[in-house]
């Protein structure tokens, strides 16, 4: 017998990360909207040993803490994140010997470990206190979606009852199970083939006690790097290392599906042997901790796209059940909370009465270019991790892409903002331009470099925090600005990111004469020969020195 439920405003399918905190942005713009969610795990979930994409950056941690008001939570209950971290330590064992990059003090902006297991627990408990129908063990079986204006109908099992759920919204916030992609063929191949196995296991691996170097050990400030992600290393690879509040730790590998195949690592046992080889410190520690292993899977081909993410037809898909980049970088979560913010923009616009139906297209485009600029940084560019030269020098890059134009926006809660959007079209898309070219760069000087370790002094520390401007640049993202004043940062920072591209072009052109930085040369500033020229690498990151290198730019 089919039972009929409460008709619903919004009726969510996915009570996760994405679409838990959907329904409390939902809620928080609006006090009586009738909001249900769908979740076919019963909760409490397990910590620890639940879902991936603990890590957060700027963006998602703000999303979290201040859009959605869980700072308190996240301060008290998860782990406060020392930055991202990495090791150049391919095949070593002497960690402290290895080129690090990374901060040696916190950044003004952070961020959060996630226990997602934790974190979710905490979130549907939030959800049921503030109203919302969070409905746990419940499978869909059928979505069916009204063409006009009729609200759609949903049919979903629980307890071996059969339930049918009327909404005027739907969205689709199931993960990778993404019902409405299935549904509607909008399942598309981004390009960017890689794969990931991970594990966790019940105690914290702290790399501190990976040596007993007074003065590495102490470099940092605190001295706790188990608390940053610790990225490990090589080419075509890195191996993350996340702490999480339960006391547990985050181990995975992620790797281009060619040079490191799946087959190699698809078991503990694989992974160990792959360890031995290619992280053998790593491998070290885990050998004690194999009866504390929680669980252990894989991913093959984790990265993907879709046709559409915003429909006029009162649907939507957020979270991995619409676009799913890559684990570098952390940005799932800022890729839910940017969606998240359009569907909600929607809802509120059609609640109103507007005529909101034109901005799912908008919205849909801005998502869309974001997320394809941002593609840009992964693929076809694992070859570099290992190249502890270019490397540091993509993540500065992409850092100050990301600190600033894409979190910008999203802080000052302009990304929905289609005047300001509009007056910075230009910039916006020189910035993509710069990105896309600079990736490419990157790519082609990491392929033309004949002996990557060489380049940087073995023990190099390149400390992030040193570089001025680019600790500035992660501060001003707390900056609360007018909207004449947020469009001058904007432009300026897009200023810098021409100067960065002409510097790096300059050091690449400086080792390979051969390389093409064709380009750029039209998209960065040329100075003549009596411009003082602000440089923005640290001379300890650079091949070349000299102000004419710097000067004749591509010449």
């Amino acid at each position: 017998m089919l039972q009929t439920t409460p008709e619903q405003d919004v009726l969510i399918l996915g009570g996760g990360l994405a679409g838990l905190t959907l329904a409390l942005q939902l809620r928080l713009a609006h006090p009586d909207l009738r909001i249900g969610v769908l979740e076919r795990r019963a909760h409490p979930v397990a910590e620890a040993a639940h879902k991936i994409g603990e890590s957060t950056v700027e963006i998602g941690a703000h999303y979290f803490a201040d859009v959605l008001g869980l700072r308190e939570h996240l301060d008290q209950q998860q782990i406060v994140k020392f930055g991202f971290r990495f090791f150049f330590s391919d095949g070593r064992a002497d960690i402290d010997q290895c080129p690090e990059l990374g901060a040696s003090m916190a950044l003004a902006t952070g961020a959060w470990q996630l226990d997602r297991g934790r974190f979710e627990n905490f979130l549907g408990e939030r959800a049921r206190a503030a109203g919302i129908d969070f409905v746990c063990s419940a499978t869909v079986k059928r979505v069916s979606l009204d063409e006009a204006d009729a609200p759609h109908s949903v049919q979903w099992e629980s307890a071996g009852q059969r339930h049918e759920t009327r909404a005027r919204w739907v969205v689709d916030a199931s993960g990778r199970v993404g019902m409405l992609k299935r549904q509607l063929n909008l399942a598309e191949d981004n390009g960017h083939h890689a794969n990931a196995v991970w594990f966790r296991v019940s105690s914290h691996i702290d790399v501190q006690d990976w040596s007993n170097d007074a003065a590495w050990l102490t470099r940092c400030t605190p001295p706790e790097r188990w608390r940053s992600t610790n990225h490990l290393v090589g080419d075509g690879y890195w191996a993350w290392l996340i702490p999480l509040a339960s006391g547990s730790h985050s181990v995975g590998i992620v790797c281009d599906a060619v040079t490191h195949p799946l087959e190699g690592m698809k078991t503990f046992e694989l992974v160990m042997q792959w360890f031995h080889q290619h992280q053998p410190r790593l491998a070290h520690a885990l050998e004690p901790m194999r009866d504390q292993l929680q669980d252990f899977a894989f991913f093959r081909h984790f990265s993907y796209g879709c046709k559409q993410v915003f429909s006029d037809r009162r649907w939507a898909l957020t979270g991995e059940a619409g676009v799913f980049l890559d684990p570098f970088y952390s940005p799932g979560s800022d890729f839910i909370a940017i969606s998240n913010t359009y569907i909600t923009q929607l809802i509120s616009k059609d609640l109103a009465g507007e005529a909101w139906q034109p901005y799912a297209g908008v919205y849909q485009q801005l998502y869309f270019s974001f997320y394809e600029s941002t593609l840009t940084m992964y693929r076809g560019q694992y070859h570099i991790f290992g190249d502890a030269k270019v490397m540091p020098l993509k993540v500065l890059w992409d850092y100050t892409y990301y600190w600033g134009v894409l979190a910008p926006l999203f802080f000052a809660d302009r990304i929905a903002d289609l005047p300001t959007m509009s007056r910075l079209r230009p910039e916006l898309a020189q910035a993509k331009a710069l990105n896309v070219a600079v990736q490419g760069l990157l790519g082609d000087w990491t392929r033309r470099n004949s002996a990557q370790a060489a380049v940087v002094e073995p023990a190099a520390f390149m400390d992030q925090a040193s570089i001025g401007w680019f600790a500035e640049l992660n501060g001003a993202l707390q900056d609360r600005l007018d909207n004449s004043a947020f469009r001058e940062r904007i432009r300026g920072n897009v200023q810098r990111l021409r100067a960065l591209a002409a510097e790096l072009a300059a050091e690449a052109k400086g080792l390979h004469p051969a390389i093409d930085t064709a380009a750029l040369a039209s998209l960065c500033p040329q100075p003549t020969a009596t411009q003082d020229v602000d440089r923005l690498l640290p001379d300890s990151w650079r091949l070349h020195e000299t102000a004419a290198e710097v000067e004749t730019q591509f010449a």
